[in-house]
């Protein structure tokens, strides 16, 4: 049985279908100002929880870094895949919540991704992901939509329910996703009884996608 959080398959699916992206190829700029700031060994392993369809995977991987780009999407990593042939073997799918993987690395991000995850539960499991793939010094960065103050979360009821959303090629029926965000109050608490201790944090921005977003720098 799918889980709530799987409901992105569908809408990549729906976009792809009809010959666009959902999202913007834009990529998120603390990414690399972050690997640029942190990361002084260019050959350090690099493990990206949730690519999406590439936005940021993209940006790293042209810059030569070794980047294994992941994400609970068949349909996502296919598409990446495709869209970037020359480093199709850098894209795999993962379910960091339920999966499990053998690997550790020096450096691992994942962008908007955490709030898509409701239940305590699974956002526990997401932390502990994070926690026990990092390698000994190893860095991650985590960004979450939200101000820093606000918090709400959708009913989990609805995901995979068709509904319409506004896109740049105009309007579409998706499927309905999920979504909790959280304070900086709880999100440090949430990083914390996950023994994950914060380096930096604070706001930046991923547009044209996300104009808010939540970030920590964290070791384990």
């Amino acid at each position: 049985m799918k889980k709530y959080y799987e409901a992105y398959e569908d809408r990549y699916k729906t976009a792809h279908e009809k010959g666009v992206s959902w999202s913007s190829s834009q990529c998120t700029p603390i990414v690399l100002e972050t690997i640029r700031k942190y990361i002084s060994d260019p050959e350090t392993p690099m493990l990206e929880i949730g690519c999406g369809e590439g936005r940021d995977a993209k940006a790293v991987l042209e810059k030569g870094y070794r980047l294994l780009a992941t994400d609970i999407s068949p349909e996502a990593v296919a598409y990446c895949k495709a869209h970037i042939p020359a480093r199709s073997g850098g894209f795999a799918v993962l379910d960091c919540v339920r999966g499990e993987h053998p690997d550790k690395y020096g450096f691992i991000y994942a962008v908007a991704v955490i709030h898509m995850l409701v239940l305590d539960e699974d956002r526990n499991a997401f932390y502990a992901f994070v926690r026990d793939h990092l390698a000994e010094n190893g860095l991650a960065l985590i960004c979450t939509m939200g101000d820093g103050e606000a918090e709400l979360k959708s009913d989990i009821s609805t995901a995979f329910q068709l509904q319409e959303r506004d896109h740049e090629s105009g309007k579409m029926l998706v499927a309905g996703t999920s979504c909790r965000m959280v304070s900086f109050e709880t999100f440090e608490k949430e990083l914390a009884s996950n023994g994950l201790k914060i380096i930096e944090k604070g706001l930046t921005e991923s547009l044209p996608d996300f104009n808010s977003l939540m970030y920590a720098i964290v070791s384990a």
